[in-house]
């Protein structure tokens, strides 16, 4: 097949380009040309710009394109109308941040997603919420090339090699130095995210089989709890390791936020019971598969100290060595002053 990858380069796209050339398909990449450009020099490169410049796309045929770079429902809309009559299909990478309602349990496609009425945006606003944007993003691809032609994806936290966001790699990286480490809630929240290569690995055999509609993509099916996580990774380690597990009413009151100084996490409660409880149903019907908690902890661990020991030594994500150490003071001072005693 011929397929265009708008993008690319950065974290999904180079998973993707290298399952797709593995299985014989023919890879073009459209980007501004300034990220990882020493990679795939074997293929063919389209210089651009999403905001505007999109005269290398003009007079072209695609079998298939794939859109993962789209944050600007603008950008669908231009370039799904300029290749709705050169292109099959239109591949659309959303988020699992469309839905407004995370709430229910479990959770599927037919949940609500966000509207300019339901976000209080607008119409014609030009700052919109992420989820939002991406919602308005996923409707002018099926705009431009119909229900029938178009392709979703919905991606909750995407992680393993490659991520330059840190979100996932905290845990292994923190976990693998060892000591006492300071762990969310009770253990039980619930947590679904999606190693990179088995989402773009699933995409591109979705993409072959002719498939459309739209998809969520976490894992795994059964959701895994905190303890069930954050022990899986310790077992790829050889650290002297220990969790501390801290409350999450004191966590949120000592100012952790979910899903920034404690990365994966998010507490099953005040609306989003359902964030990580996901029907995989369809998505497992259709061929998605999960690899090993190991293999993920693994192949991350590798990919951060294979980085520049600066970079290594600076996460984008989680609590830094200092604040965690204030706050597990703050625990135990606690605990011993309720006459709680030590928890570990």
């Amino acid at each position: 097949m011929r397929i265009l990858i708008l993008g690319g380069t950065s974290f999904i796209g180079p998973h993707q380009v290298r399952y797709a050339l593995d299985r014989g398909h023919e890879i073009t990449l459209f980007n501004r040309g300034r990220t990882n450009t020493h990679l795939f020099p074997e293929v063919e490169r389209l210089v651009g710009d999403r905001n505007g410049d999109l005269t290398a796309l003009e007079g072209r045929e695609w079998d298939v394109v794939i859109d993962n770079s789209a944050t600007n429902p603008r950008w669908v809309e231009l370039t799904a109308n300029l290749l709705a009559d050169s292109c099959e299909r239109y591949v659309f990478v959303s988020t699992r941040s469309v839905y407004a309602d995370t709430s229910l349990v479990p959770m599927s496609t037919r949940a609500p997603v966000w509207t300019y009425e339901r976000a209080g945006v607008e119409p014609g606003a030009e700052q919109l919420p992420y989820g939002l944007s991406k919602a308005l993003a996923e409707q002018a691809a099926r705009d431009a090339f119909g229900e029938d032609r178009a392709l979703v994806f919905r991606p909750g936290l995407i992680i393993g090699p490659g991520d330059a966001t840190d979100r996932f790699t905290y845990w292994p990286v923190r976990i693998h130095r060892g000591g006492e480490v300071l762990a969310p809630g009770d253990g039980t929240d619930p947590v679904q995210i999606i190693d990179v290569r088995d989402f773009s690995e699933w995409l591109i055999r979705m993409v072959e089989e002719g498939e459309t509609g739209t998809y969520n993509v976490v894992g795994p099916r059964t959701p895994r709890p905190m303890t069930e996580l954050l022990y899986g990774i310790r077992a790829v380690t050889t650290a002297e390791t220990t969790f501390t597990w801290v409350d999450t009413d004191f966590l949120l009151n000592a100012g952790l936020r979910p899903y920034a100084e404690m990365p994966v996490w998010r507490p099953a409660r005040d609306g989003a019971e359902g964030f990580a409880r996901f029907d995989l149903t369809p998505e497992v019907e259709k061929g998605l598969t999960f690899r090993s908690l190991a293999d993920t902890a693994e192949a991350t661990l590798e990919f951060h100290f294979s980085r520049p020991a600066e970079r290594q030594a600076e996460l984008r994500s989680g609590v830094n060595n200092d604040r965690e150490r204030e706050v597990l003071g703050l625990w135990h001072a606690y605990r011993r002053r309720v006459g709680m005693g030590e928890d570990r």
